[in-house]
């Protein structure tokens, strides 16, 4: 007989060389086309440098980043009669990780379309120091929801 209710998250093993699971979420979030062995050393390389330069454990540092991009609220699209209205959500711990880990890697990626052609390397490196400093895409792309569940705070009652 099928298992009736929600289907349990999978269950992500640490990564090899730092026995950490957001290291590892990391990597996969990196990774194209299913070269995982490039995005681990993307990602190693990336961590170990920004780590050098701030002074820190490399895992200190990416949780510390992690850390300051996770979003409390979003807003999600709720269809009311025949209007859909942007409602404010808290955002449960798992997905702020997610959401994260999807910011930082969006945020260097496309730092290459605006400045000249960096390494991922270089880019992820650089984008986890300006989110130490609360600069760079990826803290705009926190702040830019976090204001866009502020403005649409009073459909707040339609969370149910």
């Amino acid at each position: 007989m099928p298992r009736k209710g929600p289907v349990p998250p999978r269950e992500i093993l640490p990564d090899p060389k730092y026995g950490d699971v957001i290291v590892h979420k990391l990597i996969n979030k990196v990774m194209k086309d299913g070269k995982k062995s490039v995005a681990e050393w993307i990602v190693y390389t990336a961590l170990e440098s920004a780590a050098k330069e701030v002074n820190m454990h490399p895992v200190e540092l990416l949780h510390k980043v992690v850390e300051k991009l996770k979003p409390e609220f979003e807003v999600r699209p709720r269809r009311v009669g025949g209007a859909t209205y942007q409602v404010p959500v808290e955002v449960p711990p798992r997905r702020q990780i997610s959401l994260a880990l999807k910011w930082l890697v969006e945020a260097a990626r496309e730092r290459a379309r605006h400045r000249g052609s960096y390494t991922m390397v270089e880019r992820l490196k650089a984008e986890m120091l300006d989110v130490l400093q609360d600069k760079g895409g990826a803290i705009k792309r926190k702040e830019d929801t976090h204001k866009m569940a502020e403005a649409n705070k009073v459909f707040a009652h339609f969370r149910w």
